[in-house]
Formats: structure tokens, C-alpha cells, sequence
């Protein structure tokens, strides 16, 4: 559900096939990618030229400068198996789908968010339909473009074709995106347009796959890959043009998804190593998309991360269970980590728009996030203000307005139980960077303790292993989630939430909660721009995983939602902007979905599926005994 307003719209376009004649041998690869990249370059310096000579007071000429962009868009996409993957800051200057980009990669996690300017086709699209138009500014996002291309020639990119380790690497983003973004209209907005793009990309991409094997036949992709490859392509061909028309479900369960299994099992056969921050993220022995191991957003383990005994894990998870229904995390002992973040209520609060402050009579601000799958964000909280679990405990626990505690009491507490003291001595010799327990055993024992709650599975995960049939709604409801309700635009195929392919940030959007239900203003939280001030971050917020979402109610960082169709009205009818509301950076289109009442009822349905079966625990029967009596008085999980 986003980002339209900074989309392309593809009207149009005329298809035109390249062939390439391919060497032989050993060159047939580098030959594919330097004639493909060529041809591109050349259809980017074509474009220039034509807008440099159009009338942009003619609508003719802006008719053809579209035209133009479409069909250099479509040689772009024949590129894209190679170009996202090899040089990703470069695509956004050929191909950006934002202006500005606030971003933190899972590998600068400890630097201060940057600002990336997107630039390219995208972008010169949508300035087609500016009141008024200056021929400098759209001849500089076309010229940065080309300037964006050229970086692909550069001896550090094609030094990579020199071996077999890119390309499948380059395959395994490639079919991540075929799941996720190349069919949901995340860059091509214009429904009309994204299944023939998808289907002149595929096709592309199997001449790739043909020039590769010429030259590593050691090294080839299998032929049981390429026979099941060309099944999706012809499966698509006979798909209908029409987005919402064509089955995602089936494309993703019966092609896509064994694909990148063949792919993952051929990475593994041939020692496939990686040398680029893109694969940061990415496990190589994750056979499924849909597998809760594909990717790793958080260190779950914190400072026992050297521990694999799992009696020792055990031992841990027991810890941080008790230390999460022990109200000594608090200042006045009273308030623990299960007060807000209940686990029967999937490890949030249901029954309150936002909890309350410590002081047991303010309200908190924001709604409380739910703690299952957080693991899966490289971002945490609501504005991204942590980069990691231990720390967001740790802040939490030291906020006077949460659980008002002080470090030095905390542990002093803590200690004045045997149980706590003796246990977390016999876990030191796993901890060598500390000598001494600190307040970081006491947090990584907790994220140890919550996150195995991740590792379930929902129904729909279960159909996309196991090739199972779905409800026809369910499956009705994904295919519409993918294509007209535009939810998969930001919440991104398998976690459902705001992590795109390949997996290394969080995105946040700005959608105009409103602060009252009758939309009268604008939630006046900030978001990101807390943690970060800058305009474009003003009112943005992290998109949340959707899975669970039928229990995690109320919704919105503010919960002022109740229901989840009323969160899919909100989006139907264009999030703030949409009703009225005064919201100029925001990233969801204010135009309606138009969805159907029974369209949004499928979709509904559809979230659903997602509910994962969550074996939850009953809490500790008993908390450990401190020396001090005045602490024993003290209850499993709080008082408030």
C-alpha cells in the first residue's frame, strides 16, 4: 500500500525483443552482459536526446517522452538480474522510486541514518505530470541515469562475471523479487503494465540463463531449474494482462518458491561464496521463501551469541522467562515486561489503545508493538530507535515513563536472588567478553526467552511448504493483498512486513494516522522525525509485520483502529490525505483503492491465514527469592 505517488505509470509501452547473438565459450556471459548493458545505455542516451529536442508545452512531445521512458524502462528489466544485485546504490540513481531515501543498512546499523537521492526513469515519469515542468530538471534525472549505468562497467562489477559466485547470487535476489515486488506494482503502478513487463523480464532473463551455462557448464544451472523456469514463464503467458486477474498464489507455491529451493540447493552443491553486504542477511540453507530461517533481522542470542549447547539454551530461555514476568525490572517493583507485552495476548495488550505510564495515571503514546516476529526488523520500535533487541530492552526497562527503573538498583536487586545470582554465575564462562553479570545478560536473556514465539508457522506458510491447498479466499484474499488492495507494496512477501528482498533495512511510511476516528487531525507523533528530524521522515512510522494481526489489535501506532477491516478502509480510502487530512510527504497515494465490501472481506481473510500456531506457556508458577523480605511481596507479572 504505497509509494504510488512516487510511481511510474506505464501506458503503452511497446514491447520491442533485442536479440543478442551470444558467443560461444567461455565469453557468451560477459558478451550477454556487456551488449545488454550496452543496448541500455544507448536507449538512456536515445531518451535524453529526445527530451533535450521536445516541447514540453506540447502534449505530443510529453506523449512521446513517455513513451520513451516506458520502452527504456523495459530494456531496464532486462537488466535487473544484474544491476539490483551487483550495484544497488547505482540502481537508484537509474531507477529510483522515491526523491529521498533516509536509510540504515543492516551492515551500518551503528552509523546515523543518510540521505540517498533517487533519481532515473521513475522519477522522470512522475515529473511528467508536475503542473509545471523544467527541461533541466527532467534532462538531470535522466542524465544522472546514464551516469548511474556507467558505474556497471567499472572493473569492480565486471570483475565479478569472472566467476560463477555472482550470478547466483544474482538468481537468488532475482526470484526474491519475482515473490515479492515484481508482480505487486511496487514500481509499476499502472496495472496494465506489470504482467508483460514481468513476462518480457522473464524471457530476458532466460537468455541470461542460456549465456551463463555456455560459459561455466561445470558450474551450470540444472536442467530440472530451467525446464521448472520455463514451466513459470509459460505459466504466465497464459495468465491474463489484467493485474488482480492473475494468480499470485499459484505463481509464488508452484513455481517460484521450488525455484529458489533448486536455487539454494545449487548454491550449496557449488560452494557458493559472497563477498557483497547485499547477502548480509541471507541464510544459504533456507530451502523455502517461506522458511521463518530465510533471513536474520536481530542478533536473538545478545551476548550469549557463542552458545549452540542446547541444554545451555534451554537453560537460558528458562532465565529470561522468569526475568519477564519478574516486576524487579522495575523501579518500584511492581511493573514487569509481561504488564504490557502479555503472552496470552500474543505479547502485546489488546484490551488498551495505549498503556499506561509508570506513574499508573498517564497514558503512554504509542500502542504496544507486539513482540512476535520483531526479529525479523533491522529497525526496532515504531521509529526505528533501536538497532537491536538488548538495547530496546534495556530501554524500556530505564524509561521513567515505562518501567521507571535505575541500572545499578536493577542488577543489586537481581542479584539479591540466589537463583538469579547462581544462575547467571554459571553462565559467565559463556559470556568471556564479560567477566562480571550485567545488565546485558539480564536483556539477552529475555530476547532469548520471546523470540522462539517467531519461530511458528501460519497456515498460509504451511500451503507454500507443503504445495497444500487454501481456502479459495484465502486465496482470492492474497491475490488481491498482491495486486488492487496494494498492501504487498509495503508489506513485503514472507514476513508481511516493511523488509524488502534482500533483507537488510526496515522501511517506514508516513500514511496520515489520524488522531481521532472521525479524522479531524493528524496524530501529532512525529515518528522516525523523533529519532530522526528530517521532513521526509515527519509522521513516518515502520511497517509492522501483518502476521497475527487478527489478535493484535488495536492497530496503528496511536490504536486508533479496532478491527482490521476498518484498517483496510483506512488504506481504501487513501489513509489521511484520502479523508481530508493535511499530509504533504505522505507515501501512500491518496486516491481509493476502490475495493469492493467483499473485496476487503477476502483480503481480511486473507490476513487471517496468517495467524500462526503459537504453543504459549503458562507463566512461572513462582518468582526467585530475594534476601531482602520487602522484595518477595512482589507478584508474578506485576501489578499494573
Amino acid at each position: 500500500m504505497k509509494k504510488v505517488l512516487f510511481g511510474i505509470v506505464l501506458a503503452g509501452t511497446v514491447f520491442v525483443t533485442i536479440s543478442f547473438i551470444f558467443n560461444t565459450g567461455s565469453d557468451a556471459y560477459i558478451s550477454a552482459y556487456t551488449s545488454k548493458i550496452a543496448v541500455f545505455r544507448q536507449k538512456q542516451i536515445n531518451l535524453l536526446k529526445l527530451i533535450e529536442d521536445s516541447d514540453l508545452s506540447s502534449e505530443n512531445d510529453l506523449e512521446k517522452i513517455r513513451e520513451g521512458i516506458n520502452q527504456t524502462r523495459v530494456q531496464l528489466k532486462g537488466n535487473d538480474f544484474w544491476l539490483r544485485y551487483l550495484e544497488p546504490v547505482s540502481y537508484k540513481k537509474i531507477n529510483g522510486p522515491l526523491p529521498v531515501e533516509w536509510e540504515t543498512e543492516v551492515f551500518e546499523k551503528f552509523e546515523a541514518p543518510y540521505k540517498r537521492e533517487g533519481t532515473g526513469l521513475t522519477l522522470a515519469y512522475t515529473y511528467l505530470d508536475e503542473d509545471e515542468i523544467e527541461k533541466e530538471e527532467l534532462v538531470r534525472l535522466i542524465q544522472s541515469s546514464i551516469t548511474g549505468t556507467e558505474a556497471y562497467s567499472a572493473d569492480s562489477i565486471t570483475s565479478q562475471l569472472n566467476s560463477f559466485h555472482h550470478f547466483y547470487l544474482c538468481n537468488r535476489l532475482y526470484l526474491l523479487n519475482l515473490a515479492s515486488i515484481y508482480t505487486t506494482g511496487f514500481e509499476c503502478p499502472d496495472t496494465s503494465r506489470v504482467i508483460p513487463e514481468l513476462l518480457s523480464m522473464m524471457k530476458d532473463v532466460r537468455a541470461i540463463y542460456r549465456a551463463y551455462n555456455t560459459s561455466y557448464p561445470a558450474m551450470a544451472l540444472s536442467k530440472e531449474y530451467l525446464e521448472l523456469y520455463d514451466q513459470a514463464t509459460a505459466f504466465v503467458f497464459t495468465q491474463p494482462s489484467n493485474l488482480v486477474a492473475f494468480d499470485h498464489f499459484i505463481f509464488i507455491q508452484q513455481y517460484i518458491n521450488p525455484l529458489y529451493k533448486l536455487n539454494q540447493k545449487l548454491i550449496l552443491e557449488y560452494n557458493v561464496s559472497s563477498k557483497s553486504f547485499v547477502d548480509y542477511s541471507l541464510n544459504k540453507n533456507a530451502t523455502s521463501i517461506f522458511d521463518k530461517n530465510l533471513y536474520s533481522g536481530q542478533n536473538t542470542k545478545g551476548i550469549f551469541l557463542r552458545v549452540t549447547d542446547s541444554t545451555v539454551l534451554a537453560d537460558i530461555n528458562d532465565l529470561g522467562k522468569l526475568l519477564f514476568y519478574d516486576p524487579l525490572l522495575s523501579g518500584n517493583n511492581q511493573r514487569s515486561c509481561a504488564s504490557c507485552h502479555m503472552p496470552t495476548q500474543y505479547f502485546t495488550d489488546t484490551v488498551n489503545q495505549t498503556g499506561l505510564q509508570f506513574n499508573r495515571k498517564d497514558r503512554l503514546l504509542r500502542n504496544t508493538p507486539s513482540l512476535l516476529n520483531v526479529k525479523y526488523n533491522h529497525l526496532l520500535m515504531l521509529d526505528g530507535a533501536h538497532i537491536s533487541m538488548q538495547n530496546q530492552a534495556k530501554s524500556v526497562i530505564f524509561n521513567p515513563t515505562e518501567m521507571g527503573a535505575l541500572e545499578k538498583e536493577t542488577l543489586q536487586k537481581i542479584l539479591s536472588c540466589k537463583e538469579y545470582k547462581d544462575r547467571l554465575t554459571n553462565l559467565l564462562p559463556y559470556t568471556p567478553q564479560e567477566k562480571v553479570i550485567t545488565i546485558d545478560h539480564i536483556t539477552s536473556a529475555l530476547t532469548v526467552y520471546y523470540t522462539k514465539f517467531s519461530n511458528y508457522y501460519a497456515p498460509f506458510d504451511e500451503a507454500m511448504l507443503s504445495n497444500k491447498n487454501v481456502d479459495v479466499n484465502v486465496q482470492a484474499g492474497f491475490n488481491l493483498f498482491m495486486s488492487k488492495a496494494q498492501c504487498a507494496t509495503c508489506h513485503f512477501v514472507p514476513q508481511f512486513n516493511g523488509v524488502k528482498p534482500p533483507y537488510v533495512n526496515s522501511e517506514f511510511e508516513v500514511i496520515g494516522v489520524p488522531s481521532d476516528p472521525s479524522f479531524q487531525e493528524l496524530s501529532s507523533d512525529k515518528g522516525r522525525a523523533v529519532v530522526h528530524a528530517s521532513e521526509e521522515m515527519q509522521h513516518a512510522f515502520r511497517t509492522g509485520s501483518l502476521r497475527n494481526a487478527e489478535y493484535t489489535k488495536p492497530y496503528m501506532h496511536n490504536g486508533i483502529l479496532k478491527s482490521l477491516t476498518e484498517v483496510v478502509e483506512f488504506y481504501n480510502n487513501g489513509g489521511g490525505a484520502g479523508r481530508g487530512l493535511d499530509v504533504p510527504n505522505q507515501t501512500l497515494s491518496s486516491d481509493s483503492l476502490h475495493l469492493t465490501p467483499e473485496e476487503i472481506g477476502k483480503v481480511v481473510v486473507f490476513m487471517k491465514s496468517l495467524n500462526e500456531k503459537i504453543m504459549f506457556e503458562k507463566p512461572p508458577v513462582a518468582l526467585p527469592v530475594s534476601k531482602d523480605k520487602m522484595l518477595n511481596q512482589r507478584k508474578v507479572g506485576g501489578e499494573y
